[in-house]
């Protein structure tokens, strides 16, 4: 084992290019702004996409209840009644909805306290 090189003896190294010189720095504005080249994602765009992604859902939600129409019978608790079948998976949906609207602002309203209470220690000190 020795400490030479496994390459051929003699290879000349190749040479490393010079680094490019750096890009000229931006000349200082004076007080105008640079006008903005590209249009950024604001709230009214977020609100229309929303929109039409509602619109696109609830067109999907009437098509749905259309093609099942068929009655059927429930019961919950004693209580007895039939529906179109679209109709009840629509509104066990927006039940489902609901629930989870309720546990989120339940959870919201717990952060609100505990965030108000850690406000008034910290002014206390």
């Amino acid at each position: 084992m020795t400490s030479e090189p496994s390459g051929p003896p003699n290879e000349p190294t190749p040479p490393v290019p010079p680094a490019p010189p750096p890009p000229p720095p931006d000349p200082p504005v004076s007080g105008a702004a640079k006008p903005v080249s590209e249009v950024t994602f604001t709230r009214a765009a977020a609100l229309w996409s929303s929109v039409i992604v509602g619109l696109l859902i609830l067109t999907i939600l009437l098509i749905f209840i259309a093609q099942n129409t068929e009655s059927t019978s429930f019961a919950f608790l004693g209580w007895h009644w039939s529906l179109p079948l679209g109709v009840a998976i629509l509104l066990a949906a927006v039940c489902g909805g609901l629930v989870a609207v309720l546990a989120g602002a339940a959870r919201i309203f717990q952060l609100r306290r505990a965030a108000k209470k850690n406000l008034k220690a910290a002014r206390k000190n």
